[in-house]
């Protein structure tokens, strides 16, 4: 397949243009200021300002793993020649926190307190994407995980297994999260690309683990056991703990009557871990070591 893959080079993006140039004619859209993946071609424009850089090809499937708002879909959209298979890789932080749990596909989506402008952005895109291709596929994911995460999440608890040091837990550890492996996602789109359902918008995800679950399996990574140190302070969680005080499960059956099969949690942090281990430089590391140092150690 030819296949257009926006972004192309940080975390989900590059590894989900990395995956399907295994097999695939892969093209990325970005304005090169970065190293690129590996086995693609590059399309160096800015996505606001395409003019008729696109025009006259035409793609396969069109992955936009970096749709923002409105305005992301509409550039691309408008630029774009002809095209197959559309997917758009939305976020779960388009639930209102107040609705009912598990969220379903089928829920209305709406502001989210947490997420702030972010949810509001995606249900944009995802709206105008709707309206402009109705056979496009939606997906929402929770936490993505994996090789390639420049973000400092799982990152932050293999630093602290690294170094011995014990873990500072929010309130009682029991606040539910849950994570998708990146190389799943990739999986699930080519599901999308071969089996085409009539279903247009998916939740994704493997099953909720608390934090104390998650941090053991971190730790576990390493073959260590951590020391659990309960914060019952009254201070910003995320100064010292990656994810917010905000615990939600998306309800996966829909995906997992395409796709059964899921990568176990501790495979994905072995990898994820693999790959940390030897590209740190790429992690966006955060102050956190830092806060609990001066406040909780």
């Amino acid at each position: 397949m030819k296949i257009l893959v926006t972004g192309g080079t940080v975390f989900a993006s590059r590894f989900t243009a990395e995956y399907f140039a295994r097999e695939n004619e892969v093209f990325v859209l970005n304005r090169g200021s970065r190293p690129q993946a590996d086995g693609v071609t590059l399309i160096k424009a800015d996505k606001h300002s395409l003019g008729d850089t696109l025009k006259g090809q035409r793609f396969d499937a069109v992955l936009d793993v970096c749709a923002y708002n409105a305005s992301d879909i509409d550039d691309l959209l408008d630029a774009l020649g002809e095209f197959g298979s559309y997917i758009m890789v939305s976020s779960s932080a388009v639930y209102p926190e107040t609705l009912p749990q598990p969220f379903t596909e089928s829920q209305q989506v709406g502001a989210n307190s947490i997420w702030g402008a972010y949810g509001t952005y995606k249900i944009a895109a995802e709206k105008r994407l709707v309206e402009r291709v109705p056979d496009a596929y939606i997906i929402r994911p929770p936490y993505l995980y994996g090789k390639m995460n420049n973000l400092y999440r799982e990152a932050f608890v293999f630093d602290c297994a690294e170094r011995g040091l014990p873990f500072y837990i929010p309130k009682d550890g029991k606040m539910p999260l849950q994570f998708f492996d990146i190389e799943d996602l990739c999986k699930f789109i080519e599901v999308l690309l071969v089996k085409k359902p009539e279903q247009r918008v998916f939740n994704v995800g493997n099953p909720c683990v608390d934090i104390n679950e998650w941090v053991r399996l971190c730790y576990g990574v390493l073959g260590k056991t951590p020391k659990l140190v309960y914060v019952n302070q009254n201070l910003d969680q995320r100064s010292y703990f990656p994810f917010y005080d905000y615990g939600y499960e998306l309800d996966t059956t829909s995906m997992s009557e395409l796709m059964p099969s899921l990568k176990l949690l501790e495979t994905g942090l072995a990898q994820s871990y693999e790959w940390y281990h030897d590209n740190k430089d790429q992690v966006r590391v955060k102050p956190l070591l830092e806060f609990i140092a001066e406040n909780l150690a």
